[in-house]
C-alpha cells in the first residue's frame, strides 16, 4: 500500500493495488485462463472482460453456467430467448435445485456455519449438522403438506435454524419468504399477507443491544391475520424451552426428531425461489419473485468468480433476514465456503464485537455497511492494533456511499494490504452491479468497475449515457436475477411501472452513479423517495400509516437525506390538528408508532411541524422534489413550482434547506 497524508487522501486516489501473485491466484484470472483455453475469448484485463460479458451476454452467462458447474436434471433449448426487459426467458427447458448446490462441496474438516450472537459466544455447524437437520426439516414440511409452489415464511432473526429451514423449504420447491424480529407485527402482515403462506417459522423472542425482546405476541397476531397458516414453528430461542400453546404450533425440538433423507425436488429454472420485498412511495411493499436458476447463476458468478471466494473462504455479513444481504451472505455455501452469522447489535457490548468475531472466526471477508464503518470512526477504533486480522483478505461495503474518509480509515486502521471492495446493487436483483476487484486497484470513494453480465449505464434524461457526469442508474440489458414477477400483479404492470416507466425496455434502479473513463463508478445515493437505512430500503407508505394513525397528526412528510459526502439524516415533517403542539409526548409517540408499526430503524432523526405539506396539482406529496431541496439543489432544479397546487407551502423547506447546509460541516456530517 502506497501511504498518503490523510489530508492528502481524495476521491480517486489510490490506496491499494494487488500484487501480479495475488492477481493470478485470483478466480477472476482463472476464470479468464479458462475462457482462452476453453471458449477461445481472450481478454487482457478487467475492462476487456466486461465489455465482452456484456455484448456476448448469451455466451457469457453459459460461461457462467459450465465453470461453475451448473447440475441440471434437464438440459436448456437456448440461453436467452430474446435480449427484453421485462420478459426475458433464461435457460428455457433447464429443471434444477438452488438447494442442491449448496451441499456439493460439504467436507468434514471445516463447518458450513459459524455463529454467534449478544448470547451465544460462539457455536460452529457442520456439515454433516446443517445436511441432516435441514432433511428432517423437510421431512416434516411434507407431513404438513407442503409442496412446490406453496409459500413458507419465516420471522426469525440471523441465526443457523433460519438457513435450514431455508434450505429444507427450497429443498421442495416449495417458496420461501422472511422478516427480521425488528419489523413490527404491521409491517409483517402488509407483507406476508400478500403471499398467503401455508407455514410460518418464529422465535419466542430475541435480544438487541443488551435488551431482551417477547415476540410471542407478535407470532400471535400474524397467526390471528394470516388466515392461510396450517401450522406455526415455534423456535424457543429466547425463552430456552417452552410447551406448545396449541395444535396449531410444532416446536423446533420435534420438528427435527424425525430424521429424513436429504433429497430435492428438480424445478424448472424460472421457478420461485424465494420472495423479497421493496417498497415504493405508494402502495403495500412490492412482494419480488426471483428464480432458483437465475438466483443460482447470479449467485456463482459473484461469490466464486468476482468475489474470489473459495472452499477455503470464511465468509462474513452483517445482516438481518429482512435485508436481502442474508439471501446473498447464504450463497457463500455455493462456493464451499464457511459463512459466519451474527445476531445482534454490532456495537454491543462495543464497537469491537464484530472484530473479535473477524479474529476468532478467521474471517477472510468481512461484508459490512458504509454505516457500520462510520460508527467505527467515531467511535475511534483501531482494530488492527487489537486483533490478528492476518486471514483478511478483504473488506466487503455496501447498503449506502462508502466517503473517502471510509476508504482511508480501513486501510489506516484495519489493514494495508486487503482489497477494499465498496459494492452497490439491490433487493431487485438480490446482488451488487457495481462492485470492487481484486485485480483492480482501490481508488478512495470509487467503485471499482461494473459486474460482469451487468450493462450498468448513467442516463440523462434523454436516455442518453454520460460519462463523467451523474445520471441515473439504468441496466440496459437483462440479468438472470432480475425480478420473474411481482406476487398479485397478474398482468405486469406494477413492474413495469416500477422500473421501466422512465426508460421503456431499460431498467431504471433509482440511484444517481458517475462512471468514468476507466470504468470506475460512484454511487450519489437515491434519485427517488424511498427511503434506506443502512440497505434495507421502505416505502414512504409505510411510514405514513403508523405516523398518521397517531392521534393529532394529520398528514406528514418523510424524505432520506442520504447522499455522497453527506450524513444521512432522515426528517420527518407533520401537519397537526387545530390546537395540537408538536411537544416531546407526541414526537415519543409518533417515533413509539413507527417503532411498533414499521422497525426501529426508520425511526426519524428530526420530527418538524410544518403548516402544509406541499403537493402536486392531482394532489400527490411532493417528495423527491422536497428531497432534492433539502439537499442543496437550487429551487430551479429541484421543484417546478408552476406544478404546485400551494407553492407557497415551500417557504419552510427553503428555510430549512439554509439551516441544513450550514450543519454539514467539512467532513460531510450532520453536527
Amino acid at each position: 500500500m502506497t501511504r498518503h497524508p490523510m489530508k492528502a487522501i481524495t476521491e480517486g486516489t489510490i490506496l491499494w493495488k494487488p500484487t501480479e501473485e495475488k492477481i493470478q491466484r485470483s478466480n477472476i484470472r482463472r476464470y479468464m485462463d479458462w475462457l482462452k483455453e476453453k471458449k477461445g475469448v481472450s481478454c487482457n484485463s478487467y475492462r476487456e472482460l466486461w465489455t465482452w460479458s456484456v455484448e456476448h451476454l448469451e455466451e457469457f452467462w453459459e460461461t457462467v453456467w459450465e465453470y461453475g458447474g451448473v447440475q441440471a436434471a434437464t438440459p436448456y433449448e437456448c440461453v436467452l430467448r430474446e435480449r427484453k426487459m421485462p420478459g426475458a426467458e433464461w435457460f428455457p427447458g433447464a429443471t434444477l435445485n438452488y438447494a442442491k448446490h449448496m451441499f456439493r462441496h460439504a467436507r468434514a474438516d471445516r463447518p458450513a456455519i459459524i455463529f454467534r450472537s449478544e448470547r451465544v459466544p460462539y457455536r460452529e455447524v457442520s456439515w454433516q449438522e446443517l445436511s441432516e437437520t435441514t432433511a428432517a426439516i423437510a421431512k416434516a414440511l411434507r407431513a404438513m403438506g407442503v409442496k412446490r409452489g406453496d409459500r413458507v415464511v419465516a420471522y426469525m432473526p440471523n441465526i443457523p435454524e433460519t438457513v435450514m429451514a431455508f434450505l429444507a423449504c427450497a429443498s421442495l420447491g416449495a417458496i420461501w419468504s422472511s422478516c427480521s424480529p425488528d419489523f413490527g407485527a404491521g409491517s409483517v402482515i402488509d407483507r406476508f399477507a400478500q403471499i398467503e403462506p401455508t407455514v410460518l417459522f418464529a422465535v419466542d423472542g430475541c435480544q438487541y443491544n443488551g435488551k431482551e425482546f417477547d415476540k410471542l405476541p407478535v407470532v400471535s397476531e400474524l397467526r390471528a391475520k394470516l388466515p392461510s397458516l396450517k401450522k406455526t414453528v415455534l423456535l424457543p430461542y429466547w425463552r430456552g424451552q417452552m410447551e406448545a400453546p396449541d395444535e396449531g404450533v410444532v416446536l423446533w425440538g420435534d420438528l427435527v426428531a424425525n430424521k429424513g433423507e436429504l433429497a430435492f425436488e428438480d424445478v424448472p429454472f424460472d421457478h420461485p425461489l424465494w420472495i423479497l420485498y421493496s417498497s415504493g412511495t405508494t402502495g403495500l411493499p412490492k412482494p419480488i419473485v426471483q428464480g432458483h436458476g437465475g438466483i443460482l447463476l447470479e449467485h456463482l458468478k459473484t461469490l466464486t468468480i468476482s468475489e474470489n471466494l473459495t472452499k477455503d473462504s470464511t465468509f462474513f455479513w452483517f445482516t438481518t433476514t429482512g435485508w436481502m444481504m442474508w439471501n446473498f451472505l447464504i450463497g457463500g455455501l455455493l462456493a464451499g465456503s464457511t459463512i459466519v452469522l451474527y445476531d445482534g447489535s454490532p456495537t454491543y457490548p462495543d464497537g469491537n464485537v464484530l472484530w473479535e468475531l473477524a479474529e476468532k472466526a478467521g474471517i477472510t471477508h468481512f461484508g459490512t455497511s458504509a454505516a457500520f464503518i462510520n460508527v467505527c470512526m467515531k467511535l475511534g477504533l483501531k482494530p488492527n492494533e487489537r486483533y490478528d486480522l492476518s486471514k483478511l483478505e478483504a473488506v466487503l461495503s455496501t447498503g449506502s456511499p462508502l466517503t473517502v474518509e471510509g476508504f482511508a480509515w480501513v486501510y489506516e486502521n484495519v489493514k494495508d494490504d486487503i482489497c477494499l471492495a465498496s459494492c452497490s446493487g439491490g433487493t431487485d436483483v438480490c446482488t451488487a452491479f457495481v462492485v470492487g476487484s481484486p485485480i483492480l486497484p482501490v481508488r478512495a470513494g470509487v467503485l471499482s468497475c461494473r459486474a460482469l453480465g451487468a450493462d450498468v449505464q448513467a442516463f440523462d434524461e434523454n436516455g442518453q449515457p454520460l460519462v463523467n457526469e451523474v445520471g441515473e442508474l439504468v441496466i440496459t440489458k437483462p440479468m438472470p436475477s432480475m425480478p420473474l414477477f411481482f406476487w398479485n400483479d397478474p398482468d405486469g404492470e406494477r413492474y413495469r411501472n416500477s422500473y421501466f416507466d422512465t426508460y421503456p425496455g431499460v431498467w431504471k434502479h433509482g440511484d444517481w452513479i458517475k462512471i468514468d473513463e476507466q470504468g470506475g463508478c460512484v454511487i450519489y445515493g437515491r434519485s427517488d423517495s424511498t427511503i434506506n437505512r443502512a440497505g434495507v430500503r421502505m416505502g414512504t407508505s409505510e411510514i405514513y400509516r403508523a405516523v398518521e394513525a397517531v392521534d393529532g397528526v394529520l398528514e406528514s412528510l418523510v424524505v432520506d437525506l442520504e447522499m455522497m459526502g453527506k450524513q444521512s439524516f432522515m426528517p420527518l415533517f407533520v401537519v397537526l390538528k387545530p390546537g395540537v403542539a408538536l411537544d416531546d409526548e407526541l414526537k415519543d409517540r409518533i417515533r413509539q408508532s413507527i417503532r411498533q408499526h414499521v422497525s426501529p430503524r426508520f425511526v426519524p432523526d428530526e420530527i418538524y411541524e410544518v403548516k402544509q405539506i406541499p403537493k402536486t396539482l392531482n394532489g400527490k406529496k411532493m417528495e423527491i422534489p422536497i428531497r432534492k431541496l433539502l439537499l442543496g439543489f437550487p429551487l430551479e432544479k429541484a421543484v417546478n413550482s408552476g406544478s404546485m397546487a400551494n407553492p407557497e407551502a415551500l417557504d419552510v423547506f427553503l428555510e430549512l434547506a439554509k439551516q441544513l447546509a450550514a450543519k454539514w460541516n467539512m467532513s460531510g456530517h450532520f453536527s
